[in-house]
């Protein structure tokens, strides 16, 4: 950990929020990759983006969307995973990559999620769309219902399997967000998207995912290729105790995308590191107290602070209290006097909330009086 250089400031007009820091994509690393972006996990902070915010075609990466709806109705007992649900003519003559529905027939969730997860199945989509919402249609309803409220900014959804449709489109910042929110919202459903192959019907199909394959730390999420979007994919990785998600879209064949996506996440691992500055409730300084029982009260974080940051930038982080001291007496414990930030040159600054933690009363008369005299005397608060 980089050595802390604490400082007493006046207040700063810094927000109390946790900032991200966004990095731009570096020209010290090239992709053929037309939109890329990776974000860090735990910290949110960005570290590639290549075009993140333009609306792409995302082929099947938007059935990412689709399982995320799918999952929601699970969570909610609106679904079982051993509910059947009825294979329709539409469903069975949806075109591009298939599960191999068979008409008329009725087919676990479990196994039209694994379908449409791993098999990328568009006809699976399909059987899951209209046993839940009862079209497609309406399903696209609730895909595009959702999408705000789980924070995609620039996403709008016409089909529950990304076929073409020029009112298609995510962005990569987008589908790293949804991405995260997969993992984050149905931990015990996300585990399907790395399962490596499903067998149904007879046919056994392969996880389209390459990187799962690399032993490289992947996880999941989906891959996605139409002639319009290229050839695309959202991955999670785990290495030791970083968490990574990276999109890349637009590449121009598996191999590529699978040795552009692999570049992308060595780049990611290689290049940054997770720095704990403070955990939650860490006492980071002794504040003076005016005209309190106590003349002093600890200040300490309320909340984890851990900033991701380029290697080469370690050295020149700073940690700063800042606060506007010294205290008026009555303190009660947590309440919020200053921050804890972290600044790096060409970064925005990233900050957590500092709290007194305890209680100082406020002395009596007598004492008031006798500190009031002393200010006087000396010309400054003690």
């Amino acid at each position: 950990m980089a050595a802390f250089s604490f400082r007493r400031f006046g207040l700063l007009a810094l927000g109390l929020a946790l900032l991200t820091s966004v990095q731009p994509a570096h020209a010290d690393f090239q992709t053929e990759a037309e939109h890329a972006y990776v974000v860090d996990f735990d910290t949110g902070a960005v570290l590639y983006d290549k075009a993140g915010e333009d609306r792409i075609p995302t082929a099947s990466l938007s059935k990412m969307m689709t399982a995320y709806v799918v999952f929601d109705q699970l969570k909610q007992g609106k679904l079982k995973l051993d509910d059947e649900l009825p294979v329709s003519e539409n469903a069975w003559r949806t075109g591009g990559s298939k599960m191999f529905v068979v008409l008329d027939t009725k087919i676990k969730v479990e196994d039209l999620i694994r379908g449409m997860v791993i098999q990328s199945g568009n006809d699976a989509c399909v059987v899951l769309a209209e046993g839940i919402a009862g079209s497609t249609d309406n399903f696209v309803r609730m895909m595009n219902e959702m999408a705000p409220k789980i924070g995609l900014k620039n996403s709008h959804f016409a089909s529950v399997d990304g076929l073409p449709d020029p009112d298609h489109y995510m962005t990569a910042q987008d589908l790293a967000t949804l991405g995260e929110h997969l993992i984050r919202d149905f931990p015990e459903y996300y585990h399907y998207f790395s399962e490596l192959d499903f067998t149904y019907h007879g046919i056994k199909q392969g996880n389209r995912n390459p990187l799962l394959y690399k032993n490289i730390g992947a996880d999941g999420i989906k891959t996605g290729h139409t002639d319009e979007a290229g050839f695309g994919l959202t991955v999670s990785v785990k290495r030791g105790d970083r968490h990574i998600i990276a999109v890349a879209t637009g590449l121009k064949s598996m191999k590529g995308r699978a040795q552009g996506g692999e570049a992308i996440v060595d780049y990611a691992f290689r290049e940054f590191q997770n720095y704990p500055i403070a955990k939650k409730g860490d006492e980071l300084d002794q504040a003076d107290v005016w005209l309190g029982e106590k003349t002093k009260v600890p200040l300490v974080a309320t909340q984890d602070l851990v900033v991701t940051l380029p290697r080469a930038a370690r050295k020149d982080m700073k940690v700063i209290v800042s606060y506007d001291g010294p205290l008026q007496a009555p303190i009660v414990a947590g309440t919020v006097v200053g921050t804890l930030t972290v600044t790096v040159p060409d970064m925005p600054p990233q900050s957590v909330p500092i709290a007194t933690a305890g209680d100082v009363p406020v002395l009596g008369r007598m004492g008031r009086m006798t500190k009031n005299l002393e200010g006087l005397i000396w010309g400054h608060k003690s």
